[in-house]
């Protein structure tokens, strides 16, 4: 199995140019925020970042495809770059620190395009999260300075913590009430929002996640952070990996359950 050490490091220096790049814009008085046809924010901060990010794997890795939210595919190939330059925009745009760069390594397999590197970095928080197929998940400030990181052992939804983003979108697809019955079974609910449950079902701090509506970007780094820290990443359907639209993150002993309640129509 190729180890993917080298992307990996490649995957931090894209990583470091992005921080550099985005926290010289945030909190900016005169950022610049505009409105993309899907009614969603986008600011010079991320089309700059994504540019950077593109820039710096076409001079390293010129063969590889890249896909990234804000500007499309380029090339084609086995082997392919997956960009969120900022996920949590409208945090970024508003003063809230809650929002990462995502980078993640793709290999085209049975079924789509497969996670095999995936770094997930928020400067403001001070955090950055990665993970390489086989390798093993891991936080901290640097790939020397780093700790090694697994999901929890809890087994009973009665003591699980469950994160997620908005209430909205589980209404628009008729999964509220499921999803409400979820929370109330639930020993704690926190709406901490895009990557950063991901990251915490991870390390372990939180058990459960789960989002109605994403693109691949959103989820390629953050799936095999999940997936090499011990635990479940599959779509609302449950076919494994970031291919769904939307999201189901577990520690994967409560990973039934979740899909259970999400996927309840009244």
């Amino acid at each position: 199995m190729p180890d993917y050490l080298d992307d990996l490091r490649l995957a931090h220096v894209l990583a470091d140019a992005a921080d550099a790049a985005t926290m010289d814009r945030f909190k900016a008085l005169d950022l610049q925020v505009e409105t993309k046809p899907d009614m969603t924010p986008v600011s010079e901060a991320d089309k700059a970042a994504e540019e950077l990010i593109r820039g710096q794997l076409q001079r390293a890795r010129p063969r590889d495809a890249i896909l990234g939210e804000e500007f499309g595919t380029a090339g084609t190939g086995p082997r392919r770059w997956v960009i969120d330059p900022i996920d949590g925009t409208k945090n970024y745009v508003r003063g809230v620190p809650v929002w990462a760069t995502l980078i993640a390594l793709t290999e085209a397999g049975e079924g789509g395009y497969w996670p095999v590197v995936g770094v997930v970095s928020a400067p403001a928080l001070g955090r950055r999260w990665w993970a390489a197929k086989g390798q093993g998940s891991f936080t901290g400030r640097s790939l020397s300075s780093a700790t090694r990181i697994h999901v929890s052992r809890v087994g009973d939804l009665a003591d699980a913590s469950f994160g997620y983003s908005s209430l909205s979108g589980w209404e628009e697809q008729g999964r509220l009430d499921g999803f409400l019955d979820l929370t109330r079974q639930v020993w704690r609910t926190r709406a901490y929002g895009d990557f950063w449950p991901y990251m915490m079902v991870a390390e372990g701090s939180v058990d459960i996640c789960a989002e109605p509506e994403l693109s691949l970007w959103d989820m390629a780094a953050t799936a095999i952070v999940v997936t090499e820290a011990g635990g479940t990443f599959t779509g609302l359907d449950g076919r494994p990996g970031p291919h769904g639209g939307n999201a189901a993150a577990s520690n994967g002993l409560l990973h039934d359950a979740l899909l259970g309640y999400l996927n309840q129509r009244y």
